[in-house]
């Protein structure tokens, strides 16, 4: 097995995060920065709302969505180190809360106790992980677990539709809509697709394909209302926007 290959195995171990933040300065954020994703989280997400950060480790997001208006932002990691170091960084930001926590196991928090969780590649990491099905299992009963009717799950992932959409639709009782941007390292300051507009998804994911072509240079945000409502979840959204 190769190096970049073993590390992307223990993603889902703390050992791993724990051992990479005593060495990174930070700070670093996965995917996607707060401002490139803001039009899209203020269309799902109002600024009074209780949200979670999941894998949150060294990002500025959380600091990012509390200057921007946002009131009650929680961080989780399964770094103890990482956590540490935040807690240090953030000591003067009510706003933000730094707990340690493993996703799969959120025990600590009542159910229906969030109106949004926010995923920047932790799915993505346990997916490349050890037993990858039964945690991502885990980990997407949790999160629905904490989140409150309506509430939102939003997942910025490279995993395109044929991949990751019969995951997160095995929990039947979710919504999902798909947005895509294009990924930030390109350079491309241009985003050729309208950010707060949904794709449309077909059983066979094509319609993504005829859209976007083969192979897109995108990160993938599933967007998961949770209630078997489509036209109630449809509503939330527009009472957020207004």
């Amino acid at each position: 097995m190769t190096g970049g290959a073993a590390a992307s195995q223990a993603y889902g171990e703390a050992w791993y995060w724990d051992e990479r933040y005593r060495k990174e300065a930070g700070p670093f954020d996965w995917y996607q920065k707060y401002p490139a994703l803001a039009p899209l989280l203020r269309l799902y997400v109002a600024t009074h709302h209780r949200l979670l950060l999941v894998g949150c480790g060294n990002s500025v997001f959380g600091e990012n969505m509390v200057d921007d208006g946002y009131q009650d932002v929680v961080n989780i990691d399964i770094s103890s180190v990482v956590i540490d170091q935040m807690k240090k960084k953030y000591h003067d930001k009510p706003h933000l809360q730094y707990m340690k926590m493993d996703v799969r196991n959120m025990s600590d928090f009542e159910s229906g106790s969030f109106n949004a969780v926010i995923d920047k590649g932790t799915l993505d990491s346990i997916m490349c992980g050890q037993n990858s099905q039964e945690n991502a299992t885990k980990m997407l009963e949790e999160v629905n677990r904490i989140l409150k009717e309506n509430g939102v799950y939003m997942l910025i992932t490279y995993g395109d539709p044929s991949y990751r959409l019969r995951l997160l639709k095995d929990m039947e009782n979710w919504t999902v809509k798909l947005h895509v941007i294009e990924r930030w390292e390109k350079g491309s300051n241009q985003n050729k697709w309208e950010l707060t507009k949904p794709l449309p998804l077909d059983g066979d994911c094509s319609s993504v394909v005829s859209i976007l072509g083969p192979k897109p240079d995108v990160h993938y945000i599933y967007v998961c209302v949770k209630g078997n409502d489509g036209a109630r979840a449809d509503s939330s959204v527009r009472e957020v926007v207004n």
